[in-house]
């Protein structure tokens, strides 16, 4: 049995994870959420109390994408399936997993950010029990703009995505919304303040 499955089956006694916070960061593509996230790893860069989670994606890691850890999609299977990952989605047929050290991390008080899809936000609910939910927009001629820039896909997919975007939205609590239409400094320091409150709570949390 791998480590992680070992790490998994000690932590499930104890859900929902509590102690640190849990930052999501959601948001259509084209929002700019690697961008923020970027932002906020260098303003807090001697912030041993933050962790910028390293997603893996079943995708080649290159220049004009985040840094990310990349596995083939039968290994990224195998590995789901021996509990590697505290939680894992599937989208645009691409498979996207957070590292189970993540559970470590929230449950020794730490706060740690993350890109993930909104359609996971039900999960992470019931995974900690201090969950902050940042989500990042932009104006639909933005979101096009940066789509299309990229060159990833065709005018039509763009388009498509763009529309499934529109079609999800959030409730419960926790939820902070970020326009990141204008200067990224500007909404980077609004998410900066969000994790400010973040730390700041995981303090209190830790103390009995």
């Amino acid at each position: 049995m791998m480590v992680s499955a070992l790490l998994e089956r000690e932590l499930s006694s104890s859900f929902p994870i509590r102690d640190g916070v849990f930052v999501a960061v959601v948001g259509p593509s084209g929002a700019g959420k690697d961008t923020l996230i970027d932002y906020a790893r260098a303003r807090f860069a001697d912030e041993s109390r933050l962790e910028f989670v390293r997603r893996v994606i079943t995708r080649p890691s290159d220049v004009a994408s985040e840094d990310h850890d990349t596995l083939a999609d039968a290994a990224f299977v195998e590995a789901q399936a021996d509990g590697a990952f505290a939680v894992s989605w599937e989208a645009h047929g691409l498979r996207y997993g957070l590292p189970v050290d993540v559970d470590w991390s929230v449950a020794s008080g730490h706060v740690a950010v993350a890109n993930v899809s909104r359609s996971i936000v039900p999960a992470l609910r019931e995974r900690y029990a201090n969950l902050a939910i940042v989500e990042i927009t932009a104006t639909p001629e933005i979101l096009a703009e940066r789509l299309a820039a990229r060159g990833r896909e065709s005018r039509g997919e763009v388009l498509a995505r763009l529309a499934r975007s529109a079609n999800v939205t959030l409730s419960g609590p926790g939820v902070t919304t970020i326009d990141n239409s204008g200067p990224r400094e500007v909404a980077g320091e609004r998410f900066a303040e969000v994790l400010r409150k973040a730390m700041a709570f995981s303090d209190m949390s830790g103390v009995v």
